[in-house]
């Protein structure tokens, strides 16, 4: 009896470290245009190996060949992170000396474990959810909004920071793991949303509500607006704003922002110039009814957050950050609490609009039942 293809994708998942452990062996793989060209050949036989898999599927899915491929690059990830942090070695050396030098730093590590642990989950429960007939939406704009975070930040911080002097051929790789995620994301925003229908009558009692008769979309509007000003700090900070507020901030409270790196610097200005229109027509959208367009882009953006802030949180703590870089002893509760605020916000701004979505949709004709579905 053939495994599910779920299962498939997990064990060809796990050969990613066997891999590694061969050409860590094979002193002519060792050098800068065979990394790339051996991860070019890899790549080519796991699409192979997936078509074979899925040959007798009818009707399957061009996304299914995305998640399936991007899940030995999490294999990948979680081994690097893994051998950074002490706990296994021999995999990665040659491709850190000769490949991508970038990933031994602190933020790549954070990257490299949410890669390998939380995008792995969410691929095996997409690729289970599709071959079982289920509808799997919402979980791929949670992994598009998270994949498109995580690139946007690690290809330009590795250009502009410290290591940007030091590119290797393999880095280049990276270009259509930055590509995908887009094109997957327009995929699934143009499908249509399925979700159970709301009679007329919520739906327009739930509209005449104003913002201070909804005190949870008050709640979150406090927390979005607080977003968008610590969003807003934190981009002037990095932009080597004269202000003493900035200057003690970074120096005192958040010293990683100033991390050689360039992740950290990224990071704030993708905030700046991307993160804070969303919190603002997010905060447009819990005022004004019939919004629809916040049920997926809340749950992208929320994708987005928690990869980011993930990595950043983690970098500023890490032991792979040097010491002067981390957050003070006596600054990590005030510092990592707003951090963490950033966070959330956005999670429950999803959740809040994905469990009760009456005031974001239009109405609907009267007689249909909440049992009933419709594409919306």
């Amino acid at each position: 009896m053939r495994p599910p293809v779920d299962v498939c994708v997990l064990i060809l998942s796990l050969s990613a470290p066997g891999v590694l452990k061969a050409m860590d062996n094979i002193p002519a793989l060792q050098e800068p245009l065979p990394i790339l060209g051996m991860g070019m050949v890899v790549l080519g036989l796991i699409n192979l190996l997936l078509l074979l898999t899925v040959r007798n599927q009818k009707n399957v899915d061009p996304l299914f060949y995305v998640f399936a491929g991007f899940s030995f690059t999490c294999m990948v990830g979680l081994t690097n992170a893994l051998e950074q942090d002490g706990f296994i070695s021999g995999f990665m050396a040659f491709y850190l000396k000769m490949g991508e030098p970038h990933l031994k730093t602190a933020y790549a590590v954070m990257m490299s474990y949410w890669d390998g642990i939380v995008h792995l989950l969410l691929f095996l429960t997409i690729i289970h959810r599709m071959f079982k007939g289920k509808s799997y939406r919402s979980l791929g704009l949670l992994w598009a909004g998270s994949s498109i975070g995580h690139q946007i930040v690690h290809i330009p911080g590795v250009v502009i920071g410290k290591y940007g002097s030091n590119i290797q051929p393999a880095f280049w790789r990276n270009v259509p793991f930055f590509l995908l995620p887009f094109w997957a994301a327009s995929l699934l925003f143009s499908r249509p949303r399925e979700m159970p229908v709301v009679t007329a009558d919520k739906i327009i009692a739930e509209q005449k509500k104003g913002l201070l008769s909804r005190p949870v979309d008050l709640l979150l509007s406090l927390l979005l607006l607080g977003a968008m000003a610590f969003s807003v700090f934190r981009g002037f900070v990095v932009l080597d704003c004269p202000l003493d507020a900035c200057f003690t901030y970074v120096y005192q409270y958040e010293p990683y922002l100033k991390d050689p790196v360039g992740f950290p610097r990224v990071t704030m200005l993708v905030y700046f110039f991307y993160a804070l229109p969303l919190l603002t027509v997010f905060t447009y959208g819990l005022r004004t009814p019939g919004c629809s367009w916040m049920l997926d882009w809340t749950i992208f953006f929320a994708g987005a957050m928690a990869q980011t802030q993930w990595c950043h949180i983690g970098a500023s703590l890490h032991s792979r950050t040097p010491f002067t870089y981390r957050v003070p002893a006596d600054k990590w509760w005030p510092v990592i609490t707003l951090n963490v605020l950033l966070v959330a916000a956005p999670a429950l701004l999803a959740l809040r609009c994905r469990n009760n979505p009456a005031y974001f949709l239009k109405p609907v004709p009267e007689g249909q039942t909440n049992n009933e579905k419709k594409k919306n």
